[in-house]
């Protein structure tokens, strides 16, 4: 008996010390983040490029896993991966917003942090950051619309799908600015999921274009539809006749600038926004969610606005034929 006492207290003295040894390596590890976008592109290449600078300036290790397409069941694939690979936070890009909420659920549950992009007032989020403001931007997309086409004629509003929170705001906003200022202008349709399928958006355009004849042009909330509207004006010499205004990189839009089968691209930078939510991940990770709060200054970036959940800069970037070299994504 005495043996076997002798035995028990070794080995509790043992697991003990193990404990001891794995709280300790844990306090010391690096935080742990994956950003998760929409899909693999040239947009968000610069999502990935602004998550590898938040690793060296905040000390923590960054992730960057893309669904192959802009398909909502393959994203929340990607996210349990994520989850169940022990990472300390989740910077999403929704596609839907009401299918990533059992996952995110499950992830706070786990105590992991989940911060999104694109997905204002995302339910089962920590925060949301959004580089421009959902309203002034979609105004300003419906006024440069507007000066390009002479404040007349017939349009389409593209989204990347009826569900994407922040293109369908986006959409709203155009369509209230369209209504009160532009009399002599009219939706041939309310909108069309198209904006993150280039084809589609071609195959969409081509229809439009037979279908009405006084078309003006295409606004496109989502990378791919301007090209794909671009790709249509080519195919039907219409070049600089329509106008043509989306949210696509400057480098994917750069040819299509060139001869003017894109008018201009208006966006932001998706880098700015992965580097302000992983800052904002490692103020939650520290204990710092305190400090999120009115005055907050995201370092290189600036001061948002605070509302909720919700951390909004105004940041718009209007990138056209002769400025499009400045932009590196």
């Amino acid at each position: 008996m005495k043996s076997y006492n002798k035995f028990a207290l070794s080995a509790l003295l043992g697991l003990s010390v193990t404990c001891f040894s794995i709280t300790t390596h844990a306090a010391d590890t690096q935080y742990s983040m994956v950003g998760i976008p929409k899909l693999r592109s040239a947009w968000f290449n610069d999502y990935e490029t602004g998550l590898k600078k938040a690793a060296k300036d905040f000390d923590i290790k960054t992730y960057f896993q893309a669904p192959a397409s802009a398909d909502e069941q393959q994203q929340v694939s990607v996210i349990r991966d994520s989850i169940s690979q022990g990472n300390n936070a989740l910077l999403v890009v929704p596609n839907n917003a009401s299918s990533v909420e059992p996952v995110f659920k499950q992830a706070r549950a786990q105590k992991i942090v989940v911060i999104t992009h694109e997905s204002v007032s995302q339910k089962e989020a920590d925060y949301d950051i959004e580089m421009i403001e959902n309203q002034k931007f979609g105004r300003y997309m419906m006024d440069q619309f507007a000066k390009h086409a002479n404040k007349k004629g017939e349009f389409a509003i593209y989204v990347g799908s009826l569900t994407v929170p922040a293109h369908n705001a986006w959409a709203d906003a155009a369509i209230k600015e369209m209504k009160e200022k532009y009399p002599d202008m009219k939706l041939v349709a309310e909108r069309f999921p198209v904006a993150e399928d280039r084809n589609a958006a071609r195959q969409k355009t081509l229809e439009l274009i037979a279908t009405y004849p006084n078309l003006k042009g295409i606004i496109s909330f989502g990378s791919q539809g301007a090209p794909g509207a671009g790709q249509a004006l080519r195919e039907k010499g219409l070049v600089g006749k329509l106008t043509v205004i989306g949210t696509t990189s400057p480098k994917e839009s750069a040819r299509f600038l060139e001869d003017g089968a894109i008018t201009e691209s208006i966006l932001w930078s998706p880098g700015d926004a992965s580097y302000a939510m992983a800052y904002i991940a490692k103020l939650v990770l520290d204990g710092k969610r305190d400090q999120i709060k009115q005055g907050l200054e995201i370092p290189g970036i600036g001061k948002p606005e605070i509302n909720g959940m919700n951390i909004i800069f105004d940041k718009p970037i209007t990138v056209t034929k002769e400025n499009y070299k400045n932009y590196n994504f």
